[in-house]
C-alpha cells in the first residue's frame, strides 16, 4: 500500500512539473541561453522547455523560436533578451488565461495563440521599456531601439531611440502613461518614452529581418504587409 502511495505521489509530482512548462524551443540557429528565476543559467537546445520566470537570451547571429501551449509563437532575433513574466493556459478554463511577456532588449516577432482569442481580452500583454502592447489575435513585430542602437539595413545612420511596433495581421493597442495608439495590419508605430504618446509612422522603418535560411517562416504573407522582421 505504501508503495502504491509513493508511486501515485511521484506521478503527481511529474504531472505538476510538466504543467509548469509554458512552451518548447521549436527552431534554433546559433546560441540560446536561459536564466531561471532561481538564478541558475544554462544553454538551451531544440525541444528544450521554458517556464514562467525564464529570461531567454540569443547571442550574435542567433535566432530562436518558442512555441507555447496555446499554439502561439515568439521568434527572437539576435542579441535579444526576453522574459516569460507569467503564463497560464488551461484549455478547459479560458477565464484563467494569462500571458505576460517582457522584451528587455533586441527584437522579436509574436504570433498569438488561443490566449489572445478567447476569455479575458486583457489576458495577453507584451511589456517593453516604453509601453505595453495589448493584443487580440494578431501577428506583430517589436524592436527595442531604446535599450540598444538600431540601424536600418545597409545604412550607417541609427534610428531614433525608442520602441518600434509593426503589425502584420490583426491589431494591437500600444499604451503607456501618456495614452494609447491602435495599430492595424500594415501599420507601424513608434514609442519614444514611457511618458510620450505613441505615434503612427508613415511607413515601414526597415529594422532588420528573420532569414528564412535560419528559421521556417511562421507566417507566409505572399510579400504583403512587409514588417520589421520580414
Amino acid at each position: 500500500m505504501k508503495r502504491i502511495r509513493y508511486i501515485l505521489a511521484a506521478l503527481a509530482w511529474l504531472v505538476a512539473g510538466a504543467a509548469l512548462a509554458s512552451g518548447t524551443i521549436t527552431q534554433l540557429s546559433g546560441t540560446l541561453s536561459v536564466k531561471r528565476a532561481d538564478g541558475s543559467t544554462r544553454i538551451l537546445s531544440m525541444k528544450s522547455e521554458v517556464i514562467p520566470g525564464d529570461t531567454l537570451e540569443t547571442q550574435k547571429d542567433s535566432y530562436a523560436q518558442i512555441k507555447f501551449q496555446d499554439g502561439g509563437t515568439i521568434t527572437l532575433k539576435p542579441n535579444t533578451q526576453f522574459t516569460i513574466a507569467s503564463y497560464v493556459f488551461v484549455e478547459a478554463k479560458p477565464q484563467d488565461d494569462n500571458a505576460v511577456f517582457r522584451l528587455l532588449k533586441g527584437g522579436l516577432r509574436a504570433v498569438s495563440g488561443l490566449i489572445s482569442k478567447r476569455g479575458n481580452q486583457g489576458a495577453y500583454k507584451m511589456d517593453t521599456v516604453t509601453a505595453t502592447i495589448g493584443i487580440r489575435g494578431t501577428i506583430f513585430d517589436v524592436e527595442d531601439c531604446k535599450t540598444g542602437v538600431c540601424k536600418k539595413d545597409g545604412e550607417d545612420a541609427a534610428h531614433e531611440a525608442g520602441v518600434y511596433v509593426g503589425v502584420r495581421d490583426g491589431e494591437v493597442n500600444v499604451t503607456n502613461g501618456a495614452g494609447s495608439l491602435l495599430l492595424a495590419a500594415g501599420q507601424f508605430g513608434f514609442i519614444a518614452a514611457s511618458n510620450i504618446l505613441p505615434k503612427l509612422l508613415p511607413g515601414d522603418p526597415g529594422l532588420g529581418s528573420i532569414p528564412q535560411a535560419s528559421l521556417v517562416e511562421t507566417v507566409t504573407s505572399g510579400g504583403k504587409n512587409r514588417g520589421i522582421c520580414d
